[in-house]
This record gives structure tokens, C-alpha cells and sequence, in this order.
């Protein structure tokens, strides 16, 4: 079936001397993985090794086999040109944890309008930006409302958030119970919007903290799940 749609760069991994493999969020068919030969040779064919930079934002057009296998990508072009996300050094180290976040969160192979338009929406907001230092806290937030475990925030007032079942309570009801700063500045983020959260002033400590918070509710939450190996440089990033 042949398929035109916009897409989101999640990886792209070399596959032998010539070839790659991308693993593309797309409009139309959810998570999708295309080999493309001979890319990392060719000078003159229509698919260039730069255009799949993580988070770039495509034009694509596939032809898509829905098998579980590798499709095909027959032309890709730059849907939105970035300014400063994958330049400036910040933004770029940022960029490479989302996408480690993304290719680790999201599995599915189906059509997903709302999580694809929130991340493209998101990306947009982050290129035009300048502070920057709470986005990746905010968007994490953002995201488990769209893969399906946000919190509930109907007891907010309570002390204790139980990353187990995603509530607030009063008192700790197992180990995976946790209070304190972290938690008071986890309630501050739930429901403001990307500009908001920019305002809210976090130390360094508090943010790594806020950011292992919520890094283990997505590992309890996401099956296979793991830390990206890109965290510790995200730390040393913010003061």
C-alpha cells in the first residue's frame, strides 16, 4: 500500500557499510522501522542520511506491506525546518534523551492522531523557545497522559504519590510511595501548559530528582522500559 503521511525521526541505526535503518513515528500507521540501502553511499538518489537527525519532522512516501517486517520509503523532504534544535548544544542533548524516551515508550503500530500531533506541537514549542530547562519534565508529564497512565489528580492534596497505582495519598501504602520536594513540585507541573512550566524555578538537584521520580513511574507503567543511556548528560546540563 502506498502511503503518504507526515513522521517523526525516532533512530537511525547504520545497518552494514551502506545501509540504515530508521524507526519513524508516523501520521497515518503509528511506529514503523524502513531499511534504506545504500544511503550512506549514494550522492545522488532522492533519500539523504541528514534528513533522519532524531526529531525531524517529514514528508514521507512509503510503501507499507503491514507485516511486522521492514517497509519501504521511496521519498522523504524536511516538513519543518528546524532553527535551533538540532544545533544549538543544549537543545541537541535534550533532543537525543527524547527520542530515547520515544523509541522505548512508544510500540504500536496503529494510527494515534492526538500523540502524534501533541509531539510535533511539542518539538515546534521547544525550537522556538529559550528557556528550556523543564521541558523534558513537562513534556514526560504530557506524554503518559497520550500512552495512558497521567495521574490521577483527584486527591492531589494528599502527601504521598503512589507511583504504583498513579494517585495521591494520605498515607504510604507501599515502598513505591514518595513525598517530599519532588513530589510538591511533581503537583505544580500537572496541568500547565508547556509556557508555564517554563516559570517554575527548580534547582539542580530538585530537577534530577523530579526526573528519577518520573522516569520510574514510566518504567513501572511502559513494559521494557529502561532509563535512556542519555540521562546523566541531561543532568549536567541545567543548573
Amino acid at each position: 500500500m502506498l502511503i503518504k503521511t507526515e513522521a517523526i525521526v525516532l533512530q537511525s541505526l547504520k545497518y552494514s557499510e551502506a545501509d540504515l535503518i530508521v524507526k519513524l513515528y508516523t501520521k497515518s500507521s503509528g511506529l514503523r522501522s524502513y531499511l534504506l540501502r545504500g544511503i550512506l553511499k549514494s550522492k545522488k538518489g532522492k533519500l539523504k542520511s541528514s534528513l533522519f537527525q532524531p526529531l525531524s519532522l517529514l514528508e514521507i512516501e512509503a510503501v507499507h506491506k503491514d507485516k511486522g517486517t521492514l517497509e519501504r520509503l521511496r521519498e522523504a523532504k524536511i516538513l519543518y525546518p528546524y532553527k535551533s534544535l538540532q544545533v544549538d548544544f543544549v537543545k541537541n542533548a535534550m533532543v537525543f534523551f527524547l527520542a530515547d524516551i520515544l523509541k522505548n515508550a512508544i510500540k504500536e503500530e496503529e494510527t494515534n492522531t492526538a500523540l502524534y500531533d501533541f509531539l510535533a506541537t511539542s518539538f515546534r514549542w521547544l525550537d522556538n523557545q529559550e528557556a528550556i530547562a523543564n521541558f523534558h519534565i513537562a513534556f514526560l508529564i504530557k506524554l503518559s497522559q497520550y500512552l495512558g497512565f497521567y495521574p490521577d489528580t483527584s486527591t492531589i492534596e494528599a502527601s504521598y504519590f503512589n507511583l504504583q497505582e498513579g494517585c495521591f495519598e494520605e498515607h504510604p501504602t507501599d515502598k513505591l510511595c514518595y513525598t517530599g520536594e519532588s513530589v510538591q513540585f511533581f503537583k505544580q507541573f500537572l496541568g500547565t501548559t508547556f509556557e508555564e512550566c517554563s516559570d517554575t524555578k527548580l534547582t539542580k538537584k530538585i530537577r534530577a530528582s523530579l526526573l528519577d521520580l518520573l522516569l520510574i513511574y514510566y518504567e513501572l507503567h511502559l513494559h521494557g522500559f529502561t532509563k535512556p543511556k542519555s540521562l546523566s548528560v541531561l543532568n549536567e546540563l541545567f543548573k
